[in-house]
């Protein structure tokens, strides 16, 4: 069971995963108090993809569920709370949360540590950084491909970096196994799983454009960049969540079905 933030906020229960209400402005300000306080938030996200793979891998919901809080990251989630009347949050996108908080580690001089992407990539990134961020001081990088005998070298290397926070750009379900795995090992207050956003920083992957992100369909962009890999990938994930949604709806109005027989009853 996720815990209750500050402030008294409380998380909402979906398909089998949880998530914090909050929009970006909150998830800065938790991010930026546990900076300052060396007090350990570890951060993930759900989305649509991460649903369906929680579902069919309980090893990875249980790695989700364990973080200290969780932000919801797709249209489709919000999509889904509306239909089942649960209480609708504001998306807090990985790269979106990634973005502002290199802009809050500039000017409150915090130090990132940038794990994950091919080296290539992770270098384009440092540079667009180094361009759009001139006040950012990176405490370390290291590339997202290692052995499981590189873990012990790549933890030390992350907690002698000293930094306040760490985000690491790798794929579901090795970023969730990590994190957890590793979490009170880095000495890192603000830890944050964002997959592939190190390609978008890095100018690598575009972003939909933001009419696009606002309808929900930043999906199809990134479907029409790369179709051959990402069409039926998307297809098959979007078809078994909007099954999943149904099938909660169904038992939603059968449950307040059965309610309402019961209250009329003698």
């Amino acid at each position: 069971m996720l815990p209750v933030l500050d402030h008294g906020i409380a998380p909402n229960a979906l398909l089998g995963a949880q998530f914090h209400p909050v929009d970006m402005q909150q998830a800065l300000a938790l991010a930026k108090q546990a900076m300052f306080e060396r007090k350990r938030l570890q951060h993930s996200d759900v989305n649509v993809a991460k649903i369906v793979q929680m579902a069919d891998d309980p090893q990875l919901r249980e790695d989700v569920l364990q973080s200290d809080f969780i932000c919801v990251d797709g249209m489709g989630v919000r999509w889904a709370c509306k239909l089942l009347g649960l209480g609708l949050p504001d998306r807090v996108t990985g790269v979106d949360l990634m973005m502002q908080s290199f802009t809050l580690c500039a000017t409150e001089g915090f130090r990132p540590f940038l794990f994950g992407a091919r080296q290539e990539v992770l270098n384009k990134m440092v540079e667009v950084l180094g361009k759009s961020h001139p006040d950012l001081n990176i405490a370390g990088t290291r590339n997202g491909y290692f052995k499981p005998d590189d873990e012990a070298d790549i933890v030390a290397q992350i907690k002698a970096s000293g930094a306040d926070c760490l985000f690491v750009g790798i794929t579901s379900p090795i970023k969730e196994r990590f994190l957890r795995k590793y979490r009170d090992e880095f000495d890192v207050p603000f830890l944050v799983g964002v997959g592939g956003s190190f390609d978008v920083a890095a100018g690598k992957v575009k972003r939909a454009p933001i009419w696009m992100q606002k309808i929900g369909m930043e999906w199809l962009f990134r479907v029409l960049q790369e179709p051959r890999r990402l069409f039926w990938r998307y297809l098959k994930t979007n078809l078994q969540f909007a099954v999943m949604v149904v099938r909660a709806a169904v038992r939603r109005d059968r449950g307040h079905t059965t309610n309402d027989t019961a209250k009329k009853a003698p």
